[in-house]
């Protein structure tokens, strides 16, 4: 199997170091011009859990020529559509794409480019990180779910839960993965969005009584909206998923604030508490702290004058 990772910043360096053990042959398509020339000088730095340099083959999407039989979509979700567009070359008709972006909604924009008979969503909870350019740091066991859009091509998705599973990603076929897609994005909208704000770490902002309720109060907004969806979602289940995963990741920076407070790159509000105050506003529902903190975080990148 041909498998591009359409997006190769640490965790899509995972996912193709972790192919590339295998039998499948793996292509890296990026846009990060330092990243890209490491990459090609010297090979893909891995330190962490292993040890180890690889030979991958690295490209501008645009650039790649050879119709892939999968695509792997790790780019950041602003950046989705034109990364759809560019890889249109490689898209053939039996090419499957899986998507195991961060966020909401993604499946509206990936249907504007590829057949739903080959879109697979999927959710992971590996982690990974970018030391530099060509230099990813992978720590830890993670999982991942997926299911095939068309239930009429869940060969196709069990097919790719096999190839994963030969690059010890611990795949697992989901006959509804949507409730889990929405566990994840309720992650992400109470603990990035919140950290970014405050400046602070997962454990800082959960030692704080406020925080605690301000995080109860994003879950309420998550579920009411989601349920209205046709999302099977137990609020209960998700705050008791949100204060454990708290515990285990305290002492960590999530990623909205190393995007928006260390690095100053826009981020996914959008795709996190924007996707759900967007939807609360066509179903009627208001989420008025989904809102003001998508328009905190807004206000925050203008400030900061990112584009």
């Amino acid at each position: 199997m041909l498998v591009y990772i359409a997006g190769s910043g640490a965790m899509g360096c995972r996912f193709g170091y972790q192919i590339s053990k295998t039998d499948n042959e793996v292509i890296l398509l990026d846009n990060w011009d330092a990243h890209i020339q490491a990459i090609k000088a010297e090979g893909l730095i891995i330190t962490g859990d292993v040890e180890d340099k690889v030979k991958l083959p690295i490209m501008k999407p645009s650039q790649a020529t050879k119709e892939a039989d999968l695509i792997i979509l790790f780019t950041k979700a602003m950046q989705l559509p034109q990364m759809l567009k560019d890889i249109q070359g490689i898209i053939g008709q039996e090419t499957k794409v899986l998507c195991l972006l961060n966020g909401l909604g993604h499946e509206e924009v990936i249907r504007q480019y590829i057949a739903e008979h080959n879109i697979l969503m999927g959710v992971t909870v590996w982690t990974a990180g970018l030391k530099g350019p060509g230099h990813a740091h992978l720590q830890g066991v993670g999982a991942l779910n997926l299911q095939s859009i068309d239930p009429e091509n869940k060969e196709a998705g069990h097919q790719v839960v096999d190839m994963l599973n030969q690059a010890k990603l611990f795949a697992s076929y989901d006959e509804n993965v949507l409730p889990n897609i929405w566990r994840k994005a309720c992650v992400n909208g109470t603990m990035n969005s919140t950290c970014a704000l405050l400046d602070c770490t997962i454990g800082e902002l959960f030692a704080s009584q406020d925080g605690v309720k301000m995080v109860e109060e994003i879950i309420h907004e998550f579920v009411t909206v989601g349920k209205a969806e046709g999302v099977e979602l137990k609020e209960e289940e998700i705050t008791k998923y949100v204060m454990d995963t708290s515990v285990k990741a305290a002492h960590h920076y999530p990623s909205m604030h190393q995007d928006l407070v260390q690095n100053h790159r826009l981020t996914e509000i959008d795709y996190l508490n924007g996707a759900v105050n967007s939807k609360g506003q066509k179903l009627g529902i208001d989420t008025p702290y989904c809102r003001l903190i998508t328009q905190l975080i807004h206000a925050k990148e203008n400030i900061l004058n990112i584009k």
